[in-house]
């Protein structure tokens, strides 16, 4: 037994060696917020435009990392954005300074909550932390593997001084207390650089975003600093009844992620709310716990079946993913018939021609969409005079039609009822009559 156990300290202990030797590596760069302060000390003293453009240049953007160069290509920042917000905002930088150049606490908290992230998820792979100078755009974000903080936006506290911001930032500082937040925001990135890149919908981009939320607070021990999870919960099976309606409806990410939320719910951010719950819900029901992390990070988001056993898998919703696929298909609107002609008919009468689309129910009246069938331009003709009945349940167009012709006009998805479910697209195809036909 004591051979047992001494084998076991020593396990321990080479363990937390390997723990803390990461820590240790981790790799921050910081040379670029030296630069910008240099940068900054120099416009600040000249009242010259053309001066100051070309000493932001010099001194801080054509010297910069490859981390830099990251920031400015992700978030579009330009000279202009940086030289707007030096001009607009003096008393906001110099009271940032001091947080921007006493780094070290900052790098400590961060090496202990990415060493317990190793701890549970022994794969991680190393990532550069870079800190660097933007233009209000971002608190962090990644590329290639490189860990982003925007020091403007992440190492603020109540000593900064931002009363001459914009009304959004002063409200972001208000509810986020970034330099607080600092180690789970850079988990949360770092996390990131580990994953697979979502595909452009609202499901993957709700999972990507809440796994990296659930994960980093999940391993550090720490809260979400997201302010919309006190809502989250209060609401919760308001905001989920809301989120699957939307769930297959294309256009609607800014409603849940990244954006200003226009529907009733009137809370931004949701989605990440609902991806958090899923991990946590997946984590919850898995047996081995270790996996589940890895299968959380590691997800394959072009892999519809490895998203929908995560989100089945959860339990989180009182249906499965494929159920409530199947219910929005069902309430889709489609088009009916079409006249003066039936579809496919191959004796349609040349000249201009007046053809109704007409729906399975009324559409909202206002947006339209067509395009060319699969044999192109050449068999799509030329439309004009386009307007609604007054119900809403066809639409009309003039079509100029040459005799012993096939044409092809596709209505899109465009078409929508009027809580945006989108209609299932049809293809116009008919033929026109030779001019020898009767």
């Amino acid at each position: 037994m004591q051979i047992f156990n001494r084998f076991a300290l020593i396990g321990l202990l080479i363990y937390c060696q390997s723990l803390t030797g990461f820590a240790q590596q981790q790799r921050f760069v910081d040379e670029d917020l030296t630069r910008f302060w240099t940068a900054y000390d120099s416009i600040v003293a000249t009242s010259d435009t053309l001066a100051q453009m070309r000493l932001l240049n010099q001194l801080y953007l054509a010297p910069a990392t490859e981390g830099l160069k990251s920031l400015c290509e992700v978030r579009r920042y330009t000279p202009e954005s940086y030289l707007r917000a030096i001009r607009s905002y003096p008393a906001f930088w110099k009271s940032i300074r001091h947080n921007s150049q006493n780094l070290e606490p900052v790098k400590e908290e961060i090496r202990k909550d990415l060493a317990q992230l190793r701890k549970h998820y022994p794969v991680l792979k190393s990532a550069t932390v870079y800190f660097l100078m933007g233009a209000f755009r971002t608190n962090g974000t990644i590329q290639q593997g490189r860990v982003l903080l925007g020091a403007e936006m992440a190492l603020t506290d109540a000593s900064v001084d931002v009363h001459e911001l914009p009304d959004h930032l002063q409200t972001y500082y208000q509810l986020y207390h970034p330099l607080e937040q600092v180690g789970l925001l850079c988990t949360h990135e770092y996390i990131h650089t580990q994953q697979k890149s979502p595909q452009d919908n609202l499901l993957c981009n709700t999972l990507y975003e809440g796994i990296a939320e659930f994960v980093s607070c999940h391993v550090t021990g720490k809260p979400s600093s997201l302010p919309n999870f006190a809502f989250g919960l209060k609401e919760e099976a308001r905001i989920k009844a809301r989120y699957e309606q939307d769930l297959f409806l294309p256009g609607v990410l800014n409603n849940w992620m990244w954006g200003t939320n226009t529907n009733e719910l009137k809370e931004r951010d949701l989605g990440y709310f609902i991806g958090y719950r899923i991990a946590e819900a997946y984590l919850t029901n898995a047996k081995n716990k270790s996996n589940a992390i890895r299968e959380l990070i590691e997800l394959d988001y072009t892999n519809d079946r490895a998203v929908e056993r995560i989100v089945d898998g959860s339990r989180y919703f009182p249906q499965k993913i494929s159920a409530i696929y199947q219910k929005y298909e069902a309430s889709r609107p489609r088009v009916s018939h079409i006249s003066p002609f039936k579809n496919k008919n191959k004796q349609v009468p040349a000249g201009l021609t007046r053809i109704s689309v007409h729906f399975s129910q009324p559409l909202n009246g206002y947006n339209t969409g067509v395009d060319y069938g699969p044999l192109g331009e050449q068999a799509f003709p030329k439309l004009s005079n386009r307007n609604w009945s007054p119900d809403g349940n066809s639409w009309s167009f003039d079509a100029e039609l040459e005799p012993g012709k096939t044409y092809q006009i596709l209505i899109s998805n465009n078409f929508r009822l009027a809580n945006d479910i989108r209609l299932k697209p049809f293809l116009i195809e008919f033929q026109t009559k030779k001019l020898h036909d009767k």
